[in-house]
């Protein structure tokens, strides 16, 4: 299953699965400075960002690969909603034709093929920026525990990439989410999102990861990329 059927799936569960999700989107508007009117949203889903904006804006784009996401966005004239795919290169080079204030993603690049390439073409669309990515280090003791390595990229080369194509300023945050169980815990990986689509436990390692992990919480790294204060 791909990423984005999966996310399509689980879309009306999704919103109630989304907790560290809204808190990355309130520190991403923490470095609006400004009140921008015409915004881009890559990776929009089912609308957590503009549901957050308290301003009035002109013209809202949000774009998503999830059809079942975007069926429950928010709706209005100003609200232009995209069914599209940033890995793919035409998006891009219809959204250069457009006129940007601010440039938003919540939680979405991670699941980048070409991260460099993204960002080359975020770089074109010359708008200030505000994006989030989940990194490697997240659900750490979970994989060490599971004996199995991340789908994600680390910290250190979402920096490096960072450097090669923006002018932006770089942060990492760690975020710790309890659970009052080991199967609240699964449960919540399975409709959150975040895990993507690889799936690579047996129902047998499934269940005895659930008895053997250590913590009570899961563990969250993203970077914050923002563009410097002007």
């Amino acid at each position: 299953m791909n990423v984005s059927s999966e996310f399509s799936r689980h879309a009306l569960e999704y919103g109630n699965y989304n907790i560290i999700q809204n808190m990355v989107i309130e520190k991403l508007l923490s470095h609006v400075a400004h009140k921008p009117k015409r915004i881009l949203d890559i990776g929009c889903g089912s609308g957590a960002l503009i549901k957050a904006i308290d301003w009035e804006y002109d013209y809202f784009c949000g774009i998503d690969f999830a059809q079942g996401m975007l069926d429950l966005h928010p709706k209005s004239p100003k609200i232009e909603l995209l069914y599209a795919d940033f890995n793919q290169d035409e998006l891009f080079e219809s959204m250069l034709t457009y006129k940007w204030d601010f440039i938003f993603s919540a939680s979405a690049l991670q699941w980048a093929y070409d991260l460099e390439r993204v960002f080359h073409y975020i770089q074109k669309l010359d708008a200030p920026i505000s994006l989030a990515i989940f990194t490697s280090n997240t659900f750490k003791t979970l994989n060490k525990t599971a004996s199995i390595s991340s789908i994600l990229r680390s910290a250190d080369e979402v920096k490096r990439l960072t450097q090669n194509c923006l002018d932006a300023q770089f942060e990492v945050v760690n975020y710790k989410l309890e659970f009052e169980s080991t199967r609240d815990m699964f449960r919540y990986i399975k409709k959150s999102g975040v895990s993507g689509s690889r799936k690579v436990l047996s129902y047998k390692e499934s269940k005895k990861l659930l008895e053997e992990y250590p913590l009570s919480y899961l563990e969250f790294e993203v970077v914050f990329i923002y563009s410097p204060s002007r």
